[in-house]
């Protein structure tokens, strides 16, 4: 059976599959990213992954995967498949497209933005199919944001485009390590939350899931820390549709998991913020965490399908 090969690295974890010509997950496997080791060692964890899922390929379908894709956070370049910088994991300017279609004996290799592949993957057959423009917002380690208009993910002209987690919502506010104060990640992000909750509870150990699960017991002190998360992603929220008028609004990621404990406050906190602006339907992405890695194998798949296919094509491809 022809697959490729999908990998969705995220701050702690990766998640892979080998994918099908027709979506499906034909197997999935997980690995932690090891930061603390280093970001070779991240590269190199990268690296020996996909080859295992190559061999594994080969073994269970009679034939290796045709093409690979790998999603990774932060700065992408899309023309020279560099991971530019990724403030998570300690990396900058690792050329990493040409180092895995190496490891991989020159197969072709798709390198895309986690957060757009994720879009890409909601875009065409999770909660944003059928819009003709709509925001992803997942809430992970970090925040970002896949831009679908029209059918394509945008990338912008630099490949930035979608970095809504960077909007200063607290001006002075926490340190953000891409060196600015008040970001939005940095107060309303899954790894923000857990942060703070640890911080309220004097637990070292609690995460954004004790949060939300103290909240809907009713505990003040998490209530005090979910409503301050709320806002501040309200006011992030309302600065993106601001300016790009999205159809639909598509929150994801751990804290997505939270569900109406989320999306209830979430949704009117939006609704208090606008003005003049009209509301897009706010809904939890339909895909889960598997979304990056579906995109990564989207993008392989879509590498094959251009004339001319080879491991230099880019990652921007239609929704």
């Amino acid at each position: 059976m022809r697959h490729v090969i999908a990998l969705d690295v995220g701050g702690t974890g990766m998640k892979a599959a080998l994918v099908g010509a027709d979506g499906t997950l034909l197997y999935e496997a997980r690995r932690a990213t090891g930061r603390e080791r280093g970001a070779d060692a991240v590269v190199e964890t990268i690296l020996g992954f996909a080859a295992e899922l190559y061999a594994y390929g080969r073994e269970e379908y009679g034939a290796g995967a045709v093409a690979a894709g790998v999603a990774v956070p932060g700065i992408v370049d899309p023309d020279t498949g560099t991971a530019v910088y990724a403030a998570n994991l300690g990396w900058r300017d690792v050329p990493l497209r040409a180092l895995l279609s190496e490891r991989l004996g020159g197969l072709p290799v798709a390198l895309g933005h986690d957060v757009r592949a994720g879009g890409l993957a909601e875009g065409r057959a999770g909660a944003g199919r059928g819009a003709d423009r709509f925001l992803f917002v997942p809430l992970g380690t970090g925040i970002a944001g896949a831009i679908g208009i029209a059918g394509a993910i945008e990338a912008g002209a630099h490949g930035y485009a979608g970095e809504i987690g960077h909007i200063v919502v607290r001006p002075g506010g926490p340190e953000c390590g891409c060196g600015q104060r008040g970001c939005l990640e940095t107060l309303a992000s899954a790894g923000a939350v857990s942060r703070a909750w640890a911080a309220a509870s004097g637990d070292p150990e609690a995460d954004a899931a004790d949060c939300a699960k103290a909240v809907e017991s009713g505990d003040p002190a998490a209530e005090r820390v979910w409503r301050e998360a709320v806002g501040a992603l309200a006011d992030g929220l309302v600065t993106a549709l601001t300016l790009l008028d999205p159809r639909v609004l598509i929150i994801g990621g751990g804290l997505a998991e939270a569900g109406d404990t989320l999306f209830t406050p979430l949704r009117a906190a939006v609704e208090e913020r606008v003005t003049f602006q009209r509301l897009p339907a706010i809904v939890p992405a339909a895909l889960g965490d598997t979304a990056g890695c579906l995109g990564a194998g989207l993008l392989a798949w879509d590498l094959l399908s251009r004339p001319l296919a080879s491991p230099s094509a880019t990652s921007e491809v239609s929704a």
